[in-house]
């Protein structure tokens, strides 16, 4: 359940990043959060791997935010497509998705999502990869998914939790590494920093 600035406690997990799907799994949990978006470029550097650049952008995103809330939990979190070592981003325009889907078309490829958490001045990381098989997509396909606008704002440039899932024939590890947040991991990364992630909590709206 997201909040409001003034129903936040120091307490209050902070989430940086203005992803709708990592919203939607914290709000699924009943993890009381507030949205606080970090101003950080997510640019791979020279050479970077792509699980390195993950996880690199995700300590980033939280220690931006953490500067201004340097009391409470912030989490910052990452998301990339892994295709032979290259980093599939957002596509800036309908030919970049195109040539993406083109890319991803009948074979697998890898999807890490980096979560840190920052809490008085510490943190903690971790990684998660997931393996998605893609199915052989015509061109007929590809054009009648890109035109419906889903893909420009992914990264690489398809949602396995949307229309996207059409053409998505496995996923070898939790799905919602793929989509964004790997809910299964956040007992152990607020564990790391003795917070106790149960009791926070409240699916039945409580």
């Amino acid at each position: 359940m997201s909040l409001q600035a003034g129903a936040v406690s120091e307490s209050t997990l902070i989430l940086a990043s203005a992803s709708p799907r990592r919203r939607q799994l914290l709000e699924l949990i009943g993890m009381p959060f507030r949205v606080v978006p970090a101003d950080v470029d997510e640019i791979p550097r020279p050479g970077e791997s792509p699980a390195i650049f993950a996880q690199r952008a995700a300590r980033e995103k939280a220690a931006d935010v953490a500067c201004r809330f340097p009391n409470g939990p912030v989490l910052g979190a990452d998301t990339v497509v892994d295709v032979d070592g290259k980093v599939l981003g957002k596509p800036v325009s309908i030919r970049e998705a195109e040539e993406m889907l083109t890319s991803l078309s009948g074979r697998d490829h890898l999807v890490h999502t980096a979560l840190c958490l920052v809490n008085s001045g510490s943190s903690r990381e971790l990684l998660d990869t997931a393996r998605v098989s893609i199915g052989p997509l015509s061109g007929e396909t590809i054009r009648w998914y890109v035109e419906t606008g889903e893909p420009l704002d992914k990264a690489g440039a398809y949602a396995v939790q949307g229309l996207g899932g059409l053409m998505v024939e496995a996923v070898a590890g939790s799905p919602h590494t793929v989509v964004g947040l790997p809910i299964h991991r956040l007992p152990e990364l607020f564990e790391g920093h003795n917070l106790d992630f149960w009791s926070r909590l409240k699916p039945f709206g409580g």
